[in-house]
């Protein structure tokens, strides 16, 4: 692995403006980080990891042993799914696309609306909702205590606890934390090797810290900021508004998702929309499909097709080498 895990947070990454972007170049602030942070309370361990991968690909985590965390969270498509929305056990589509998990330790808050501070406390949403996985700690508590292996490690690793809701979580989250993206050609670049990324490339990095202006919110090594913002978009779903319902300037805002292996995640936004990087940029481009006279977050610019193309070319070299994750043997009944 090329990081090192942490036992406590790390310092915020810097986000350069724009202004100094264009007048530095501004790579460093891209540069990927040498450590993972991992909460004082759950610091790194590498078999707690590999108990909560199990959990993450068990399937006995669903009331109907059908889907598992990664039935929504697909390491093959960035962590995510390539549909809009994912199927859940109602086998019907849930209310919003899947984010993706990648770099999950870094992100905060979580979800689409940030209703979750910790990775902790965001499992428990898809796990007992009845549209996703519809389970019950209490039903996995008693599922995972039939099987002699899942007795055998939680005994070891959670002595005082055992089996339970708090020690699923953390190994789950123990996991997740884990979930970096891999270096990418764009890295080799930041680090100076010009020749690890085309012209276009070069090019498209250009328009994404200057003119579309995309770095206000995708900034950072991960290019997020993890703010929510209403980005235009035609839809009912309420955001971060149905959280504050007595503040309206929280309608339509949604999480900023960073962009690492991009390429690999269409269909894009909070309802899986818009169908390709391209629609994605002439979305941005055109200042959004909102209602008139509801106010957004973004600004319309001028984009010519070579342009576009240019964004996509970059926007295809944050894509690292992670997407190839070994599905984990697990244990009998």
């Amino acid at each position: 692995m090329w990081w090192k895990p942490a036992a406590t947070a790390l310092v915020p990454l810097l986000f350069w403006t724009v202004q100094s972007l264009a007048q530095t170049a501004g790579l460093d602030v891209f540069r990927r980080p040498e450590t993972v942070p991992f909460p004082a309370s759950a610091p790194y361990d590498r078999e707690i990891a590999a108990l909560g991968k199990m959990l993450f690909f068990d399937p006995r985590l669903s009331s109907g042993r059908n889907i598992s965390c990664s039935s929504c969270h697909n390491p093959s498509f960035g962590w995510e799914v390539p549909a809009p929305k994912p199927i859940g056990a109602a086998n019907k589509p849930v209310r919003r696309h899947a984010p993706t998990l990648i770099n999950a330790a870094w992100i905060t808050p979580l979800h689409w609306d940030g209703r979750t501070e910790s990775l902790e406390e965001q499992a428990i949403g898809p796990i007992t909702d009845p549209t996703k996985m519809n389970a019950t700690f209490d039903g996995i508590t008693q599922r995972l205590s039939a099987v002699e292996d899942y007795r055998i490690w939680f005994a070891r690793l959670f002595p005082e606890q055992g089996i339970g809701k708090e020690t699923v979580l953390t190994a789950l989250a123990t996991y997740q934390r884990t979930i970096v993206s891999g270096s990418a050609s764009f890295d080799r670049w930041v680090e100076g090797d010009e020749t690890a990324i085309s012209d276009a490339a070069k090019r498209g990095f250009e328009l994404f810290a200057g003119k579309a202006n995309c770095t206000v919110c995708h900034s950072g090594w991960m290019f997020t900021n993890n703010q929510l913002y209403d980005i235009g978009l035609e839809t009912t779903d309420l955001g971060r508004g149905a959280l504050e319902p007595s503040d309206p300037d929280q309608k339509y805002r949604f999480k900023t998702p960073g962009l690492r292996s991009i390429a690999l995640r269409a269909p894009y936004m909070h309802n899986g929309s818009l169908r390709s990087l391209e629609e994605v940029i002439r979305h941005y481009a055109s200042g959004g499909a909102a209602a008139e006279g509801r106010p957004t977050d973004i600004s319309a610019f001028d984009i010519s097709s070579n342009e576009t193309a240019d964004l996509i070319a970059f926007l295809e070299t944050l894509t690292g080498t992670d997407s190839n994750v070994p599905t984990p043997i697990l244990p009998a009944n």
